[in-house]
């Protein structure tokens, strides 16, 4: 069947309303390849955008590290939109029941001081940090829909905005050690449960950013001042499953808390 981009988002926005467990969709929706589900995602975000009488605050990159890739059966970098009504402060609360399973990845949050555009190369780390006006630790709370993630591909999860479902941020600083070598250590309940560094994010966080603006170009947009870009998960995502205080440190950068309750 041939692809019909406003037809499949309305699915995605009669799925999520519902609850409705994901299942892998693009074969079924004639997704093609990744531009196809690019488009579709376009489309599932402008509906997002609409009916929350919101704003874009920036993107997401996912599946970043080996850890991620492994853990999805993805071999590359994926890209979403993060919504402004999304953006929650350090110290957040946050109901399970209000998505269809909230997942936490930890990351390093970026934003930008000036556009990011490639002017005939691709960026590289010279040209993000250059860019870059702050950085902040950070928390991105994914809605898997309890996918399986035996069967999951990477279409279907690009087409549903990447599963994005908001961003806890801690306070931004424009003082930062070298990102590669910054630790991050997760606690819960004050007990450390992983830790890892910003070179497992594609060797350094900016060369995300960098991965970003590439791709932003392809898709006839571009990083633009202000933007926040959430450089994807140092370690493996969390499910919270009970009432539990998750504090997220990057060393050298700041901290950033959320309390879930996993019973309401």
């Amino acid at each position: 069947m041939g692809l019909d981009a406003g037809k499949t988002a309305e699915m995605l926005m009669r799925e999520h309303m519902a609850g409705v467990t994901f299942q892998p969709f693009a074969a079924s929706s004639g997704i093609a390849n990744a531009d196809d589900a690019y488009v579709v995602q376009r489309e599932y975000v402008r509906l997002l955008l609409e009916s929350r009488g919101t704003k874009a605050a920036g993107y997401k990159i996912g599946l970043t590290t080996p850890r991620m890739q492994a853990m999805c059966g993805i071999d590359s970098p994926v890209a979403g939109v993060v919504l402004q009504d999304r953006v929650h402060a350090s110290g957040a609360r946050i109901k399970t029941s209000a998505y269809g399973r909230a997942g936490l990845e930890f990351e390093i949050a970026v934003r930008l001081g000036k556009d990011l555009v490639p002017a005939g190369k691709a960026p590289n780390l010279a040209d993000v940090t250059a860019a870059v006006d702050a950085v902040c630790p950070a928390i991105e709370i994914i809605d898997d829909r309890h996918a399986d993630y035996r069967k999951l591909e990477a279409l279907s999860l690009i087409a549903d905005n990447a599963w994005n479902g908001g961003i806890v941020l801690g306070e931004f600083t424009r003082s930062f050690p070298d990102l590669a070598a910054t630790e991050a250590v997760v606690s819960e309940d004050g007990k450390v449960v992983d830790r890892g560094f910003g070179r497992d994010v594609l060797g350094h966080p900016f060369n995300s950013v960098a991965w970003l603006a590439k791709h932003l170009v392809t898709q006839g947009s571009r990083l633009r001042a202000g933007d926040i870009v959430m450089t994807g998960s140092v370690v493996t995502t969390k499910f919270p499953d009970r009432l539990t205080h998750y504090h997220y440190e990057l060393t050298g950068c700041g901290v950033v808390d959320l309390f879930v309750d996993a019973n309401a």
